[in-house]
């Protein structure tokens, strides 16, 4: 049985060694613009692999982001491989332990050691050693990248200019430099070229981060020009302590918040996808940030109503009357639902009476008081 165990453990060793060797031969081919080399260790290191690439050391693992990140680059699929690149600065801190299998396995950031579910998971923390590699690839790179989703944006090709500013931003982030605003820009301009599910997934990771888009513009006049200048934090400040006379009215301001804008764009997406359920918690979550947002109470009803979830929806369309009373789509809306159930007649009347207490013309309220109320009462009396 010793045997068995000692065989076992050599044959993962093995394989974990062989993965090693193509992913660092693959990395050296790199470092030679040896693309086909590269390309060829790479598939064979994702061929042991098979998705598995929680089994890498994290030394392994920022080989292989860094190698395939700079392949597909030099393959021309910029976006892939800045994704890729930008995955290395998750290495910092890893979530280590074994799996029911007895294997050693390595989780980047918290999120991944919770989907995998198992348990006992020890935390360290990781140095990843290509920054100054990938540091020098990058940055040629990123202005061109820049240019393009701008240029894109203004041509109203929403799909590149999309394409770009994720690109954008993963190269940032490969650089340690992350800046939301720019997958902020990439879901914006998806969801402007109708490509609904990649804005989806930008606005939940945006939301599950907790960005807010709120940031500090250091502001300064130029003296001569009368123009206003924006600096950053350190120049600002070198600015203030040298009592410069080139600027004047030195001051700071924050962006607004677009927290939840994103709920709202986000929201609506999922219930145009018919997807009610995640619309469903989402709503929840965002109606515990901004209780008396009545759009989104509105869109809570939207979702009840389209997945069929009638009770719900009718406490949602009271919840909305309670807090505006003034709102006759929603007394028409919740008089109709009552008005299907001979049971709440005498609650329909009422919700079409609110109606036309604010809107005397309202036609609506004016027939489902006329046809769904008064003539299901006149039924009634002759059966």
């Amino acid at each position: 049985m010793k045997k068995i165990v000692l065989s076992l453990a050599l044959v993962g060793a093995s394989f974990a060694f062989a993965q090693k060797k193509e992913i660092q031969n693959a990395s050296k081919a790199i470092e030679k613009n040896d693309i086909a080399a590269a390309k060829a260790e790479i598939s064979k290191a994702e061929g042991l692999l098979n998705d598995q690439l929680y089994l890498l050391e994290p030394s392994v693992l920022e080989e292989y982001y860094y190698a395939k990140g700079v392949l597909l680059i030099k393959e021309g699929k910029t976006r892939e491989g800045a994704a890729l690149l930008g995955k290395i600065a998750d290495l910092k801190t890893i979530y280590t332990g074994k799996n029911s299998d007895k294997k050693k396995v390595f989780f980047a950031g918290k999120e991944a050691a919770e989907k995998s579910g198992i348990q006992g998971l020890k935390v360290e923390n990781y140095t990843p050693k290509t920054t100054e590699k990938v540091n020098s690839f990058v940055n040629p790179l990123l202005k061109s990248a820049s240019d393009e989703a701008y240029k894109a944006y203004q041509a109203k090709n929403y799909n590149k200019a999309a394409e770009k500013y994720e690109e954008v931003y993963n190269l940032l982030k490969a650089v340690g430099n992350e800046d939301k605003t720019y997958l902020y820009y990439a879901g914006i301009n998806y969801q402007a070229a109708g490509k609904n599910n990649e804005a989806i997934e930008i606005y939940n990771s945006l939301i599950n981060s907790g960005y807010t888009g709120v940031t500090t513009q250091y502001l300064a006049t130029d003296v001569k020009t009368g123009q206003v200048q924006s600096f950053d934090k350190n120049s600002f400040e070198l600015i203030k302590k040298s009592g410069s006379n080139e600027y004047k009215d030195l001051k700071t301001q924050s962006t607004p918040s677009v927290e939840l804008e994103l709920y709202e764009s986000n929201i609506r997406l999922l219930v145009d996808a018919a997807r009610y359920d995640e619309a469903l918690v989402l709503i929840e979550k965002g109606l515990k940030k901004f209780p008396n947002n009545q759009r989104l109470s509105e869109l809570q009803g939207v979702a009840y109503y389209r997945s069929g979830k009638t009770a719900e929806f009718i406490q949602n369309l009271k919840n909305q009357v309670a807090k505006n009373p003034n709102d006759k789509e929603s007394w028409y809306n919740l008089g109709f639902l009552q008005s299907q159930d001979n049971a709440t007649l005498a609650d329909a009347e009422k919700s079409f009476k609110k109606a036309l207490e604010i809107d005397g013309n309202y036609v609506l309220a004016l027939q489902g008081l006329a046809y769904a109320v008064h003539l299901k009462d006149d039924e009634k009396t002759l059966e």
